[in-house]
């Protein structure tokens, strides 16, 4: 095994190999800051030029760019309130307020620390347990994806904002938009009003701009004759209190995201929201969250961060991608005339420990262009909002357009725009909608599926993976209701008060 080790430092200590994934990580940061461009777009784009690269090269130059494109999300995120990358939108709830405080330097900082420790955990998770965890991913099926469901679900009571009823009724309005496009199962419409360009669903990428990033600019217009502004960035830092405060939580949240990153198509941003709620479940001042707690743009950046490493564990293990960007990542492989999978442990150990070896260095190049983009981009919050926005409404119609190159989609972002701006003005916070979207097809998918392999209710309680996630789900159900009902009864005693004084 030692020879292996070192035969395999030898094959990835080369120029090239550390060229290409200090290239990599930079280009995810800076395509993963750009509204629109997401670090699947990043990877499929950055494919071809691995074509004439040795099979080392090419892969860690993509996974590098995998890497800083999920970090590169938070960043417009945390400035703009307009996630770079999907997984980045649960950043924006508790990052863009504290932005707005003039806190920006401290919650990129956090992002960053947090991302950057979740990527060394789950990349550690990667080398020592790829065979252990993706065996036990092999074990869901359809019954066992419908609890883990409805488990994540239940994070829209964390991120309902100030009123349960309302993120519920969001929450289900995201459920609605998901069932737009054709049945899955017998291809029927639903919700398409004959249009063709609805057939496959709403664009997750419009809907994603237009709920979250155009409301700020609708706002800023309205309010034009009393335009509200925003303070400029003091550069401020993560202090050691904060950081040790955070810890735990980071840990938490990394270990969430290995954990969902080794199921199959689970996501990154599923991962995010559900390590944001199990952090605001266990806070000590959970009325903070939302309001710019540093802790939850570190829960937010751990769970992401930590699907990075353990989505190529079912890669490398038994060659199955854990999401679309290792699917991308598995072409390349079988481009370079590589299979992944129990056999390539056998057969290429020397190229599997050098891709190993390049992984865990990845985590330090993406600590140092983190640092040097956050110096950079956080002078877009000292830009005058009379200048920024226009730019960000630019950047809004050429991310929607980008996804597909249709005009459709920009309408699709307008559509949500308005939309986003309306729940806002109401107080409905806008993040139960898109967790709601994103888990509504698997939901369904799942359901069906269980039922179409036996009509019997019982195929849902058949494992004792299903009994884990029901009593989980009841679990957060009843903390998560006992905890608005007693924040009801406080906010009714504290009026009360003050009606009688």
């Amino acid at each position: 095994m030692l020879e292996n080790i070192a035969t395999g430092f030898q094959l990835f200590l080369t120029f090239q190999n550390l060229l290409a994934i200090t290239i990599g990580v930079c280009l995810g940061v800076t395509v993963g800051a750009i509204p629109g461009l997401t670090a699947t777009m990043a990877v499929a784009l950055a494919l071809p030029f691995t074509f004439n690269l040795d099979p080392v090269t090419g892969i860690l130059l993509l996974v590098g760019v995998y890497k800083g494109g999920v970090f590169g999300g938070s960043i417009t995120a945390i400035l703009i309130r307009a996630p770079g990358t999907p997984a980045a939108a649960c950043t924006l709830l508790d990052g863009y307020p504290l932005a707005q405080k003039g806190q920006a330097g401290k919650a990129m900082n956090m992002a960053l620390y947090a991302s950057c420790i979740a990527d060394f955990l789950s990349n550690l998770s990667l080398i020592f347990f790829a065979s252990l965890i993706a065996g036990l991913a092999l074990a869901f099926g359809p019954p066992e994806y419908f609890w883990l469901i409805c488990f994540s679900l239940t994070v829209v009571i964390s991120i309902s904002g100030s009123s349960l009823t309302k993120g519920l009724i969001s929450g289900l309005l995201g459920l609605l938009t998901s069932t737009i496009g054709l049945d899955l199962v017998y291809g029927t419409q639903r919700f398409t009003f004959d249009n063709f360009n609805l057939m496959a669903g709403v664009s997750y990428i419009p809907l994603l701009i237009g709920l979250f990033a155009l409301p700020e600019v609708i706002d800023f217009y309205m309010r034009k004759i009393a335009p509200h502004t925003i303070k400029a960035a003091d550069r401020s830092r993560v202090t050691m209190e904060e950081f040790k405060g955070s810890l735990l939580t980071i840990i938490r949240g990394s270990f969430i995201g290995v954990i969902i990153g080794t199921i199959p198509g689970a996501g990154a941003t599923a991962a995010a929201f559900l390590s944001y709620g199990e952090a605001r479940r266990t806070s000590k001042t959970p009325e903070t969250f939302g309001k710019g707690n540093i802790e939850g743009v570190a829960a937010s950046e751990s769970g992401n961060n930590g699907v990075a490493g353990a989505t190529l564990i079912p890669l490398l293990a038994l060659g199955i991608p854990g999401d679309v960007v290792t699917a991308v990542i598995l072409g390349a492989f079988m481009l370079q005339g590589l299979t992944p999978g129990p056999l390539m442990f056998q057969d290429n150990i020397t190229i599997i420990y050098a891709i190993f070896i390049g992984i865990m260095l990845s985590s330090i190049v993406l600590f140092g262009s983190g640092k040097l983009a956050i110096r950079y981009f956080a002078k877009i919050a000292d830009i005058p909002r009379h200048i920024l926005l226009p730019v960000v409404l630019l950047f809004c119609v050429f991310g929607s357009y980008a996804v597909q190159s249709q005009m459709f989609d920009v309408g699709v972002m307008l559509a949500f725009g308005a939309l986003g701006y309306i729940m806002m003005k109401i107080n409905m916070a806008a993040a139960p909608f898109l967790m709601g979207f994103i888990l509504g097809p698997l939901f369904e998918d799942n359901l069906r599926r269980s039922f179409l392999i036996s009509e019997d209710v019982g195929i849902f309680f058949r494992s004792p993976i299903c009994w884990i996630f029901i009593l989980i789900t009841a679990f957060s159900l009843f903390v998560g209701v006992r905890r608005e009902l007693r924040m009801t009864r406080a906010r009714r005693s504290a009026l009360r008060s003050a009606e009688a004084k």
